[in-house]
């Protein structure tokens, strides 16, 4: 048997290059249980990321909060119930995260249990960095798409 050893060069050109996580894409009913499915699959991505734990608490306020609005206002008559009735994606970025949560409910209207619109989105755009909210097509299903970045510290 014969052992190859690889030349300074070759050993330079095969150097590991660290891992970083690919989009993870949850189809999920809209029940409450799956909000902590994907509280705890954006967690795991922030932590394989080392992203800052401030970062993290406000990702998880916002998607928590877009999250609830799908399960509680996008469906009527048991449409809750299907297996993608509650869509997230999770896209790491080189500082932060991308994230989209989208139903195909009803869209983005007044809640008829409620005395009007509440506060979540306006939540979720102080915590996020860019945020675009937009809507199917016939405005039927809401699409939130949530832009989040560490801050950047400079040298003094």
């Amino acid at each position: 048997m014969r052992a190859h050893c690889l030349s300074a060069a070759a050993t330079e050109r095969w150097k590991p290059v660290p891992a970083t996580p690919s989009p993870v894409r949850l189809s999920l009913p809209a029940r409450a249980r799956n909000i902590a499915v994907a509280r705890r699959a954006l967690e795991a991505i922030a932590e394989e990321l080392a992203l800052p734990r401030r970062l993290v608490e406000d990702m998880r306020l916002a998607v928590t909060e877009a999250c609830t609005n799908v399960v509680r206002h996008a469906y009527q008559n048991g449409e809750a119930d299907d297996q993608s009735a509650l869509r997230v994606e999770l896209r790491p970025q080189p500082r932060g995260m991308f994230v989209v949560v989208e139903d195909r409910g009803r869209g983005l209207a007044p809640s008829p249990d409620g005395g009007g619109p509440g506060l979540g989105l306006p939540l979720i755009a102080a915590l996020t960095e860019d945020l675009e909210i937009s809507h199917g097509p016939d405005r039927r299903g809401t699409r939130v798409a949530m832009s989040f970045a560490a801050p950047v510290i400079e040298a003094a």
